[in-house]
């Protein structure tokens, strides 16, 4: 399932108990929405929740936003439901918590295809415990049908017996294994959450970090994080300018048979082409969703 650029910027959990929160996603300008089945929903709550999160994502009131509805992990009572419905109602994406291994991959996988669920449903796997980040690559390489990896850093850091501190050092290791792992192997990959929603300049500094590290985006928690993370998280106008004149130099300098080219005392060589090409691609993906 070979995926095309498209913004991942601001990806916002939304309790799929709550009607109202699933309302207001329709307004929020996030890429992205997790409809979410597990931690924000109780126990006596899941079926009603279920039945509520596969109606919205089979509908069209949410426009051009990825819809994406996270299920239930393997072996509670109630994944197995949870895929089935999730299947039928073919979301953009499932997601699936606590993956750590190429075989719960294949499971899920397998159980998504044998309920019929669609071509474009594509799978999203939740790292959070230290196996998983050592068996990323693996985790990654196992199906096509995984498309974007999302980082479960409360769980991490739980598993690690790990602080929560400015700067995440504790969790630097973990997240740059499953970083390596999933641009080796050709996947999206998200931040983790920031649980502080009353301190936005840290969470500001976090989403620098991200971005400063390779992510993609970042999963959210509540809509005041949406602005500032789609923000870092997009090429700025001077990077996008630089990136026009960098392409327009070296077609100018090919098309006259030169083989030096600098752009603002810079040499500009094939991977800087390359990287100012995807500036721009993720730009007009950008303009192209409207979401700000």
């Amino acid at each position: 399932m070979a995926e095309a650029l498209r913004p991942r910027r601001s990806v916002l959990y939304m309790p799929g108990a709550n009607e109202r929160a699933l309302a207001k996603a329709e307004t929020l300008p996030a890429d992205a929405l997790i409809l979410d089945l597990e931690d924000a929903v109780a126990p006596d709550a899941k079926a009603e929740a279920r039945d509520r999160v596969c109606e919205a994502a089979a509908s069209d009131r949410y426009g051009r936003r990825e819809v994406t509805i996270r299920i239930n992990g393997i072996g509670t009572p109630w994944h197995d439901d949870d895929l089935r419905a999730v299947a039928a109602a073919g979301p953009a994406a499932v997601v699936v918590p606590k993956i750590d291994s190429a075989a719960a991959v294949h499971q899920v996988v397998e159980a998504l295809e044998k309920a019929g669920a669609p071509d474009h449903t594509a799978v999203w796997a939740m790292i959070e415990t230290p196996i998983a980040m050592l068996r990323a690559e693996e985790i990654c390489g196992a199906s096509e049908r995984l498309t974007v990896l999302v980082m479960g850093t409360n769980d991490l850091a739980k598993e690690l017996q790990a602080e929560h501190v400015p700067g995440r050092q504790p969790l630097l290791t973990g997240l740059g294994l499953s970083l390596l792992a999933a641009r080796a192997t050709g996947k999206v990959i998200l931040d983790g959450v920031y649980n502080d929603i009353k301190d936005p300049e840290g969470f500001e500094a976090e989403c620098v970090q991200g971005r400063q590290m390779g992510f993609d985006g970042k999963t959210l928690i509540h809509p005041s994080q949406i602005e500032p993370c789609n923000r870092v998280f997009a090429p700025t106008a001077e990077e996008v300018d630089r990136a026009r004149r960098i392409i327009e130099a070296f077609e100018e300098a090919e098309a006259e048979g030169r083989g030096v080219v600098t752009v603002d005392g810079r040499m500009v060589e094939n991977l800087h082409v390359e990287q100012a090409r995807r500036t721009l691609a993720l730009a007009e993906a950008i303009a192209a969703l409207g979401t700000g």
